[in-house]
């Protein structure tokens, strides 16, 4: 049985707390429980106060079995942030936004240059997605066409190949990777352009994939959708792979969801992301077998 945990960045104190509400005990610096695992969705690094401890934290409990940490975008722009390339660039641009958005991890390892170069390592170890037999787990997007392309291509982890690959904007590696890890997004009227939740201006918005398009409002359809357009009806010509209906039920986070008290988002859809960095909620749905998920599972703290 499964306790699927959102995104940490870095709040480590946050981590523990959850992990002793959901009955884990610490034993010689690792946190386990007798009969069920943690999977770790994604984002572990990043704006928080305790990265480095969360790493370790998440890191043992893989080691020894009792967790299954996907790869997040956060880990993903990690380890391309501190790629080096033959003409001594980085693949991962060092701009304003870029630094900015990783400089705490940069902070907390400052000392720790070995220490870091071996997270950076583990990163390229971690799940793009979990297909199980009842369940899936993703960071931010499944997609049964991308998912089928990383199986195809028995891309089930990073490496080299890949990371370069998906930093071509005319690869579907890009397209894959981006939709996988990061979500996928349609563009919106400019006159409706809006600021994310670091100021950074946008005229896309990420996208709820389970939601048919051709039958809903922008409101319906969009994450944190511009007021103005919340009643407006959707194009035709935005179309995406929906999930289906009748899939297993799919865990991911990376949406900086708000709700006071979690819910699910469909039948068979759940986002365990509550905004831990932004005074938020860590949240955990604690999955037992059941066929039909219910918002009684969620843990929060």
């Amino acid at each position: 049985m499964y306790d699927i945990i959102g995104d940490i960045h870095g709040y480590s104190s946050k981590l523990k707390e959850l992990l002793l509400k959901l009955e884990y005990k610490e034993a010689r610096g690792v946190w386990s429980h007798p009969a069920r695992k943690a999977i770790f969705v994604g984002d572990y690094i990043d704006r928080g106060p305790g990265i480095r401890e969360t790493l370790h934290l998440v890191r043992s409990m893989v080691e020894v079995g009792s967790a299954i940490a996907l790869m997040g975008n956060h880990e993903y722009n990690a380890v391309a942030y501190n790629l080096h390339l033959a003409d001594g660039s980085h693949l991962r641009k060092h701009s304003k936004k870029n630094t900015h958005q990783h400089q705490q991890t940069l902070d907390q390892f400052k000392n720790y240059p070995g220490e870091w170069q071996s997270f950076l390592d583990w990163f390229y170890t971690l799940p793009l997605f979990l297909d199980l037999e009842n369940i899936r787990v993703v960071h931010a997007c499944w997609d049964e066409d991308h998912i089928h392309w990383l199986k195809t291509n028995k891309y089930l982890t990073l490496n080299n190949e890949l990371l370069l690959a998906s930093h071509q904007s005319d690869t579907m590696a890009y397209k894959v990777i981006n939709d996988t890890l990061k979500g996928k997004e349609c563009n919106i009227p400019e006159a409706y352009a809006w600021h994310d939740k670091d100021g950074h201006p946008r005229t896309s918005n990420r996208i709820k994939w389970w939601v048919n398009p051709g039958t809903n409002n922008f409101y319906e359809f969009l994450f944190d959708c511009p007021p103005a357009l919340s009643d407006q009806k959707i194009p035709a010509d935005v179309r995406f792979n929906i999930y289906p209906a009748n899939a297993p039920p799919v865990f991911f986070g990376h949406y900086w969801l708000e709700d006071k008290y979690p819910v699910i988002q469909a039948a068979n859809v759940i986002c365990v992301d509550y905004s831990v960095a932004k005074e938020g909620a860590l949240v955990a749905y604690r999955w037992s077998g059941e066929e039909v998920v219910d918002n009684r599972h969620f843990v929060s703290v």
